[in-house]
Protein backbone atom coordinates (compact mmCIF):
# COMPACT_ATOMS: atom_id res chain seq x y z
CA UNK A 1 0.00 0.00 0.00
CA UNK A 2 1.36 3.68 -1.00
CA UNK A 3 2.48 5.46 1.89
CA UNK A 4 1.70 8.99 1.88
CA UNK A 5 4.05 11.50 3.54
CA UNK A 6 2.55 13.13 6.62
CA UNK A 7 3.22 17.10 7.31
CA UNK A 8 3.57 18.65 10.78
CA UNK A 9 1.63 21.73 11.02
CA UNK A 10 2.22 24.49 13.21
CA UNK A 11 0.66 23.04 16.54
CA UNK A 12 2.93 19.76 16.09
CA UNK A 13 -0.27 17.91 14.89
CA UNK A 14 0.99 15.65 11.20
CA UNK A 15 -1.72 15.30 8.65
CA UNK A 16 -1.30 13.26 5.50
CA UNK A 17 -0.10 15.31 2.38
CA UNK A 18 -2.74 14.02 0.10
CA UNK A 19 -6.38 12.92 0.75
CA UNK A 20 -10.05 12.58 -0.40
CA UNK A 21 -12.42 15.46 -1.04
CA UNK A 22 -15.98 14.44 -1.17
CA UNK A 23 -17.39 17.81 -2.41
CA UNK A 24 -20.27 16.70 -4.73
CA UNK A 25 -19.80 13.04 -4.48
CA UNK A 26 -23.67 11.90 -4.61
CA UNK A 27 -25.94 10.74 -2.54
CA UNK A 28 -25.58 9.39 0.95
CA UNK A 29 -24.91 5.90 0.34
CA UNK A 30 -22.25 6.58 -3.30
CA UNK A 31 -20.66 9.12 -0.73
CA UNK A 32 -20.10 6.31 1.47
CA UNK A 33 -18.95 4.09 -0.72
CA UNK A 34 -16.23 6.43 -1.85
CA UNK A 35 -14.40 6.80 1.25
CA UNK A 36 -15.13 3.37 1.93
CA UNK A 37 -13.08 2.61 -1.37
CA UNK A 38 -10.80 5.43 -0.81
CA UNK A 39 -9.56 4.29 3.02
CA UNK A 40 -9.01 -0.01 1.05
CA UNK A 41 -6.77 2.23 -1.69
CA UNK A 42 -4.94 3.31 0.59
CA UNK A 43 -6.71 7.01 1.63
CA UNK A 44 -6.65 8.10 5.34
CA UNK A 45 -7.99 11.66 5.33
CA UNK A 46 -10.82 12.77 3.83
CA UNK A 47 -12.18 16.10 3.71
CA UNK A 48 -15.30 17.03 4.02
CA UNK A 49 -18.02 20.03 5.05
CA UNK A 50 -21.07 21.05 6.41
CA UNK A 51 -21.67 22.63 3.31
CA UNK A 52 -21.76 19.62 1.10
CA UNK A 53 -24.42 17.66 3.60
CA UNK A 54 -22.45 14.78 3.84
CA UNK A 55 -20.82 14.60 6.74
CA UNK A 56 -23.42 11.93 7.97
CA UNK A 57 -22.43 9.71 4.96
CA UNK A 58 -18.50 10.25 6.12
CA UNK A 59 -19.17 9.18 9.44
CA UNK A 60 -20.97 6.00 8.50
CA UNK A 61 -18.34 5.16 6.63
CA UNK A 62 -15.09 5.57 8.84
CA UNK A 63 -17.67 3.99 11.53
CA UNK A 64 -18.18 0.32 9.33
CA UNK A 65 -14.10 0.79 8.18
CA UNK A 66 -12.51 -1.48 10.70
CA UNK A 67 -10.11 0.72 11.13
CA UNK A 68 -8.50 2.54 13.69
CA UNK A 69 -10.16 6.44 14.67
CA UNK A 70 -6.54 7.69 15.24
CA UNK A 71 -5.05 6.36 12.21
CA UNK A 72 -7.98 8.71 9.94
CA UNK A 73 -7.86 12.52 9.72
CA UNK A 74 -10.99 13.79 9.34
CA UNK A 75 -11.24 17.36 8.12
CA UNK A 76 -14.84 19.37 8.32
CA UNK A 77 -15.67 23.13 7.58
CA UNK A 78 -17.84 25.69 9.26
CA UNK A 79 -20.72 26.88 6.72
CA UNK A 80 -21.07 30.84 6.56
CA UNK A 81 -24.79 30.85 7.45
CA UNK A 82 -23.24 29.10 10.90
CA UNK A 83 -20.86 31.91 11.47
CA UNK A 84 -21.03 33.74 15.21
CA UNK A 85 -19.74 32.75 18.01
CA UNK A 86 -22.08 30.15 19.94
CA UNK A 87 -23.84 29.37 16.10
CA UNK A 88 -20.80 27.74 15.18
CA UNK A 89 -19.86 26.08 18.31
CA UNK A 90 -23.41 24.22 18.06
CA UNK A 91 -22.69 23.79 14.34
CA UNK A 92 -19.30 21.99 15.13
CA UNK A 93 -21.02 19.86 17.82
CA UNK A 94 -23.56 19.05 15.33
CA UNK A 95 -20.63 17.98 13.01
CA UNK A 96 -19.12 15.55 15.53
CA UNK A 97 -22.64 13.66 15.73
CA UNK A 98 -22.64 13.63 12.49
CA UNK A 99 -19.19 11.93 12.33
CA UNK A 100 -19.75 9.51 14.74
CA UNK A 101 -16.44 10.75 16.54
CA UNK A 102 -15.40 12.49 19.57
CA UNK A 103 -13.03 14.75 18.03
CA UNK A 104 -11.93 16.17 14.79
CA UNK A 105 -8.84 16.36 13.52
CA UNK A 106 -9.23 19.98 11.20
CA UNK A 107 -11.59 22.26 11.17
CA UNK A 108 -12.03 25.23 9.12
CA UNK A 109 -13.75 28.43 8.45
CA UNK A 110 -15.14 27.76 4.91
CA UNK A 111 -15.32 31.65 3.95
CA UNK A 112 -13.98 34.92 4.56
CA UNK A 113 -17.53 36.73 5.32
CA UNK A 114 -19.55 37.49 7.81
CA UNK A 115 -19.06 37.31 11.39
CA UNK A 116 -15.92 34.83 11.02
CA UNK A 117 -14.32 36.49 13.95
CA UNK A 118 -17.20 35.12 16.25
CA UNK A 119 -16.86 31.55 14.28
CA UNK A 120 -13.09 31.42 14.91
CA UNK A 121 -13.64 32.24 18.34
CA UNK A 122 -16.01 29.17 18.92
CA UNK A 123 -13.31 27.19 16.88
CA UNK A 124 -10.25 28.30 19.35
CA UNK A 125 -12.56 27.39 22.45
CA UNK A 126 -12.86 23.84 20.74
CA UNK A 127 -9.43 23.48 20.08
CA UNK A 128 -8.35 24.56 24.00
CA UNK A 129 -10.74 22.09 25.09
CA UNK A 130 -9.79 19.04 22.87
CA UNK A 131 -12.29 18.59 20.62
CA UNK A 132 -10.66 19.82 17.81
CA UNK A 133 -6.79 18.85 17.04
CA UNK A 134 -6.36 21.84 14.79
CA UNK A 135 -8.01 24.53 13.29
CA UNK A 136 -8.08 26.88 10.13
CA UNK A 137 -9.45 28.80 7.20
CA UNK A 138 -10.20 28.31 3.64
CA UNK A 139 -9.92 31.23 1.20
CA UNK A 140 -8.89 33.83 3.22
CA UNK A 141 -6.67 35.55 0.84
CA UNK A 142 -3.23 37.63 2.46
CA UNK A 143 -5.47 40.66 3.48
CA UNK A 144 -8.24 38.68 5.67
CA UNK A 145 -5.74 35.47 6.88
CA UNK A 146 -2.94 38.40 8.08
CA UNK A 147 -5.81 40.33 9.94
CA UNK A 148 -7.40 37.04 11.20
CA UNK A 149 -3.91 35.80 12.33
CA UNK A 150 -3.39 39.20 14.34
CA UNK A 151 -6.51 39.61 15.98
CA UNK A 152 -6.63 35.63 17.48
CA UNK A 153 -5.31 33.71 19.93
CA UNK A 154 -4.44 30.42 18.04
CA UNK A 155 -2.49 30.87 14.80
CA UNK A 156 -4.24 28.83 11.52
CA UNK A 157 -2.33 25.65 10.81
CA UNK A 158 -4.41 25.77 7.10
CA UNK A 159 -5.28 27.87 4.89
CA UNK A 160 -7.40 25.50 2.31
CA UNK A 161 -7.19 28.25 -0.97
CA UNK A 162 -7.84 27.32 -4.61
CA UNK A 163 -4.22 25.98 -5.89
CA UNK A 164 -3.43 24.76 -9.05
CA UNK A 165 -1.00 24.87 -11.90
CA UNK A 166 -2.93 27.68 -13.52
CA UNK A 167 -3.23 29.61 -9.94
CA UNK A 168 -0.27 29.00 -7.81
CA UNK A 169 -0.48 31.22 -4.92
CA UNK A 170 2.73 32.48 -4.56
CA UNK A 171 2.39 35.81 -2.95
CA UNK A 172 -0.58 34.09 -0.16
CA UNK A 173 2.20 31.45 0.28
CA UNK A 174 4.69 34.52 1.01
CA UNK A 175 2.29 35.84 3.94
CA UNK A 176 1.12 32.04 5.28
CA UNK A 177 5.19 31.30 5.64
CA UNK A 178 5.46 33.90 7.94
CA UNK A 179 3.01 32.23 10.35
CA UNK A 180 3.77 28.58 9.04
CA UNK A 181 0.22 28.02 8.34
CA UNK A 182 -0.04 25.28 5.62
CA UNK A 183 -1.26 25.56 2.25
CA UNK A 184 -3.96 22.86 1.06
CA UNK A 185 -5.39 23.28 -2.11
CA UNK A 186 -9.16 22.64 -3.24
CA UNK A 187 -9.42 22.16 -6.77
CA UNK A 188 -5.57 20.79 -7.85
CA UNK A 189 -7.35 20.20 -11.22
CA UNK A 190 -9.06 23.00 -11.89
CA UNK A 191 -11.90 21.16 -12.39
CA UNK A 192 -10.68 20.80 -15.55
CA UNK A 193 -11.19 24.62 -16.37
CA UNK A 194 -8.15 26.25 -18.66
CA UNK A 195 -8.18 23.16 -20.68
CA UNK A 196 -6.24 21.28 -17.57
CA UNK A 197 -6.58 17.28 -19.09
CA UNK A 198 -5.38 18.36 -22.22
CA UNK A 199 -2.13 20.21 -21.49
CA UNK A 200 0.66 19.65 -23.54
CA UNK A 201 3.16 20.46 -21.16
CA UNK A 202 2.05 18.26 -18.15
CA UNK A 203 1.18 15.60 -20.59
CA UNK A 204 5.03 15.48 -21.94
CA UNK A 205 6.56 15.62 -18.58
CA UNK A 206 4.39 13.10 -17.73
CA UNK A 207 5.77 10.60 -20.35
CA UNK A 208 8.80 11.19 -18.98
CA UNK A 209 7.82 9.28 -15.72
CA UNK A 210 5.32 7.20 -17.41
CA UNK A 211 2.57 8.99 -15.59
CA UNK A 212 -0.52 11.39 -16.24
CA UNK A 213 -0.76 14.80 -17.04
CA UNK A 214 -2.76 14.99 -13.62
CA UNK A 215 -0.47 12.65 -11.93
CA UNK A 216 2.32 15.59 -12.84
CA UNK A 217 -0.05 18.49 -11.32
CA UNK A 218 -0.63 16.88 -7.96
CA UNK A 219 3.45 15.90 -8.20
CA UNK A 220 3.88 19.65 -8.51
CA UNK A 221 1.63 20.89 -5.75
CA UNK A 222 2.98 18.07 -3.44
CA UNK A 223 6.47 18.74 -4.42
CA UNK A 224 5.60 22.33 -3.07
CA UNK A 225 4.49 21.68 -0.59
CA UNK A 226 1.09 22.09 -0.69
CA UNK A 227 -1.46 19.38 0.81
CA UNK A 228 -3.95 17.66 -1.66
CA UNK A 229 -7.78 16.43 -1.63
CA UNK A 230 -8.10 15.61 -5.35
CA UNK A 231 -11.87 14.28 -5.61
CA UNK A 232 -13.18 11.30 -7.35
CA UNK A 233 -16.13 8.52 -6.68
CA UNK A 234 -13.92 6.23 -9.00
CA UNK A 235 -11.75 3.65 -7.31
CA UNK A 236 -9.37 3.33 -10.70
CA UNK A 237 -9.12 7.08 -10.75
CA UNK A 238 -8.58 7.12 -6.35
CA UNK A 239 -5.56 4.72 -7.00
CA UNK A 240 -3.75 6.65 -10.03
CA UNK A 241 -4.64 9.82 -7.69
CA UNK A 242 -2.68 8.76 -5.10
CA UNK A 243 -0.03 6.98 -7.25
CA UNK A 244 2.17 10.27 -7.48
CA UNK A 245 4.82 9.29 -4.44
CA UNK A 246 7.08 7.13 -6.49
CA UNK A 247 8.75 9.92 -8.96
CA UNK A 248 10.45 13.32 -8.77
CA UNK A 249 10.10 16.52 -11.20
CA UNK A 250 13.23 17.85 -11.99
CA UNK A 251 14.33 21.21 -11.56
CA UNK A 252 13.60 22.04 -15.20
CA UNK A 253 10.04 19.84 -14.83
CA UNK A 254 8.89 22.83 -12.08
CA UNK A 255 10.43 25.47 -13.85
CA UNK A 256 8.13 24.82 -16.58
CA UNK A 257 5.50 24.02 -14.88
CA UNK A 258 5.70 27.75 -12.64
CA UNK A 259 4.97 28.91 -16.24
CA UNK A 260 1.66 28.16 -16.51
CA UNK A 261 0.53 30.24 -13.34
CA UNK A 262 -1.33 33.03 -14.39
CA UNK A 263 -1.88 34.22 -10.73
CA UNK A 264 -5.82 34.20 -11.22
CA UNK A 265 -8.54 32.28 -9.91
CA UNK A 266 -10.73 30.21 -12.63
CA UNK A 267 -13.49 30.35 -10.12
CA UNK A 268 -14.48 33.50 -8.26
CA UNK A 269 -12.27 35.94 -6.62
CA UNK A 270 -12.64 36.73 -2.68
CA UNK A 271 -11.80 40.33 -3.18
CA UNK A 272 -14.80 40.91 -5.96
CA UNK A 273 -17.57 42.69 -4.21
CA UNK A 274 -19.72 40.45 -6.49
CA UNK A 275 -17.99 37.59 -4.75
CA UNK A 276 -19.37 38.61 -1.37
CA UNK A 277 -23.01 39.83 -2.40
CA UNK A 278 -23.24 35.85 -3.86
CA UNK A 279 -22.44 34.27 -0.34
CA UNK A 280 -24.54 36.75 1.18
CA UNK A 281 -27.55 35.89 -0.95
CA UNK A 282 -26.88 32.04 -0.50
CA UNK A 283 -27.06 32.36 3.05
CA UNK A 284 -30.40 34.08 2.74
CA UNK A 285 -31.51 32.14 -0.16
CA UNK A 286 -29.74 28.65 -0.04
CA UNK A 287 -29.04 29.17 -3.96
CA UNK A 288 -26.18 30.38 -5.77
CA UNK A 289 -25.55 32.64 -8.94
CA UNK A 290 -22.36 33.40 -9.91
CA UNK A 291 -20.55 34.72 -13.30
CA UNK A 292 -17.73 31.89 -13.77
CA UNK A 293 -14.35 33.93 -15.41
CA UNK A 294 -13.84 33.37 -18.76
CA UNK A 295 -10.88 30.39 -19.59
Amino acid sequence: MIEVPMIKLNNGVEMPQEGLGVLDAGSFDEVKQAVLDAFSTGYRMIDTAQAYDNESAVGAAISESGLSREDIFITTKVWISNYGYQVAKDSVEKSLQDLQTDYIDLVLLHQPYGDYYGAYQALEELYKAGKIRAIGVANFMPDRYVDLVQYSDVTPAVNQVETHVFDQEWNLRKYMDRHNTQIESWGPFAEGRHDFFKNEILKRIGQKYEKTGPQVALRYLTQNGVVIIPKSVHKERMAENLNIWDFKLDEEDLKEIRGLDTGNTLFFSPHDPETVEMFARFVKTGHFEFRENDD
